[in-house]
């Protein structure tokens, strides 16, 4: 169960994939899918499987297909370290590139971007390292307020902590709302998450397995 909201006068749809569509623009938004993390993980010795890698671009596909996408907008660490950029994880990569071809990429490039590098030319994904703009919306990997716009931005994996009546409780992620600045959830796989303190006019909408909760003080 998705959630529509209006936020700048736009029509935006959350999904409980940790993804935002935006229908007058046929976008779809991510952030933070550190492809190449269980390989970096697998390269320090710790023994985790890639499959996470296919997974999360079988999602991506299912999204822009359900929404009518045309454009993909990444909010940064498409990759996750140097380390993680193995044969297995860029053939998987280059190959939805290449049966997505006619699908429009923006990678404004994060923290792990800038260290990991450029996706390969071939891939024809447009890297903006200096964020990009579509009105109402400026587009950055970490949060900020931009004078005239409302940003867009992931970088800190925001997560919101549940309480039961009775002391029992979880962290799940979210998406978090601010008045000129919002923060979408990690789309891989396999990423941490970062509790957040919302402020009183925020609004934060959590992330369960097949469903958005929006939440109250």
């Amino acid at each position: 169960m998705s959630v529509e909201i209006e936020w700048a006068g736009e029509h935006l749809i959350l999904l409980p994939e940790k993804a935002i569509a935006w229908p007058r623009t046929a976008s779809l938004i991510v952030a933070d899918l550190h492809f190449g993390k269980p390989a970096a993980f697998r390269m320090s010795g710790i023994p985790v499987p890639e499959s996470t890698t296919t997974s999360d671009l079988e999602r991506l596909d299912a999204l822009l297909s359900a929404h009518d996408s045309e454009r993909l907008i990444i909010l940064g660490d498409f990759f996750h370290s140097a380390a993680g950029l193995q044969p297995e994880m860029l053939d998987a990569v280059a190959e939805w590139c290449r049966k997505n071809a006619a699908l429009e990429i923006i990678l404004v490039p994060g923290n792990h971007d800038r260290k990991s590098g450029e996706p390969p030319a071939s891939w024809n994904i447009r890297n903006v390292p200096d964020g990009w703009n579509l009105a109402p919306f400026s587009f950055h990997h970490e949060p900020r307020d931009t004078a005239g716009s409302h940003v867009l931005a992931g970088h800190i994996h925001p997560a919101i902590s549940l309480r039961e009546k009775f002391g029992s409780g979880m962290r799940v992620p979210c998406f978090w709302f601010r008045p000129t600045c919002a923060v979408l959830p990690a789309f891989g796989s396999f990423t941490g998450t970062h509790s957040i303190r919302p402020s009183r006019g925020d609004r934060v909408f959590a992330v369960g397995h097949c469903e958005i909760l929006e939440l109250t003080a």
